[in-house]
């Protein structure tokens, strides 16, 4: 068994309680007598339980990460562990650990609980997966959080953090038209999801709302596949905005079908650079969305916030970068 705080006081001929004060800084104590405390400490091996400190204090020193345990696809996703990684990181560097748990629309779920608890000091949640039972736990607790992700449901108190999707969609269609590309059409694979209505409206700004397609890419593949050949030979279009590396795959695949040169005859941009675009045939101009630092900075938020309650940063909007490749070099 280890040693306790009776035997650090025996040993320097003081009480419990000095020994604790030193131990937790919450007293002034001269140098000589924390001195021979943390001598004492050091010969009898003892090891302060740092947690049990730290809720003395009201802290944990721990940022939580709720995420839905039943998409095993968000856990599959590259771009969910470089966002995790990222926040492991900002989460070290300031001296907290991150605890990732499950949440579902019940009173009783882990990530509730954790609230009740005073277990964690913040917590970072995903915007796809908010409901109303752990917003009303954070706010009745006054801890804060901070959203990963544009949602539609704002408020004067929510602060969230995501890309710059329709700078992203400008981009995008700037460079296709530079490249000589006229007719240009979005394929998007979920038009609810707040960062695709955003993509959306760069897209019709950077076409001043003329000329657009917007193509839903359906479960069934072949049903995409049709569309696409429908575009290309009926509605005359010459580039594909595509909302991810998959749905990038499935629309090379359909215009290797029917024959069409990529790029000279039909550019295709994606967002995402991850995991595979560069390595397609041909290697795909990406409007690239920079995950890691989504993460980073959600992080970065939430330990603001929880140092200093009067914090505010609302929304905060990650430029997207464009990197040009083979697939929109026309000529």
């Amino acid at each position: 068994m280890g040693a306790t705080l009776n035997d650090i006081a025996k040993k320097v001929g003081v009480s419990q309680s000095t020994v604790s004060r030193v131990i937790n800084g919450t007293a002034p104590i001269s140098d000589e007598m924390k001195n021979k405390v943390y001598k004492a400490m050091k010969e009898l091996n003892y090891h302060p339980n740092s947690l049990a400190r730290n809720l003395a204090k009201g802290k944990s020193l721990t940022i939580g990460l709720v995420v839905d345990a039943d998409n095993e696809n968000a856990f599959a996703n590259t771009f969910f562990t470089r966002s995790v990684y990222a926040m492991e990181k900002v989460a070290q560097r300031n001296g907290y650990s991150l605890l990732i748990t499950n949440d579902v629309e019940e009173k009783s779920s882990p990530a509730c609980e954790l609230i009740f608890g005073h277990r964690v000091d913040g917590l970072i949640l995903i915007a796809s997966d908010l409901n109303q039972n752990i917003l009303s736990a954070l706010r009745n607790e006054n801890i804060p959080w901070v959203v990963m992700g544009e949602t539609s449901e704002k408020n004067g108190t929510m602060n969230w953090v995501d890309m710059d999707n329709l700078q992203g969609g400008v981009k995008a269609v700037e460079h296709l038209l530079k490249c000589g590309y006229r007719k240009i059409a979005y394929v998007a694979d979920d038009l609810e999801a707040m960062f695709t209505k955003r993509r959306i409206q760069g897209y019709e700004k950077a076409l001043e709302g003329k000329n657009t397609c917007i193509i839903f890419k359906e479960k069934n593949e072949e049903e995409l596949e049709r569309k696409i050949i429908e575009s290309t030979e009926h509605k005359h279009v010459d580039a594909f905005l595509c909302s991810n590396n998959i749905i990038a795959f499935q629309v090379l695949q359909a215009l290797k079908k029917l024959g069409k040169q990529v790029p000279t005859e039909i550019g295709v941009v994606t967002f995402d650079n991850y995991p595979f675009a560069e390595y397609m045939d041909p290697p795909l101009t990406v409007v690239d969305i920079d995950t890691y630092k989504l993460g980073e900075m959600a992080a970065e938020v939430l330990i603001n916030k929880i140092k200093d309650q009067n914090f505010i940063q609302r929304e905060n909007l990650i430029s997207t970068e464009l990197i040009p490749r083979l697939s929109t070099r026309k000529v």
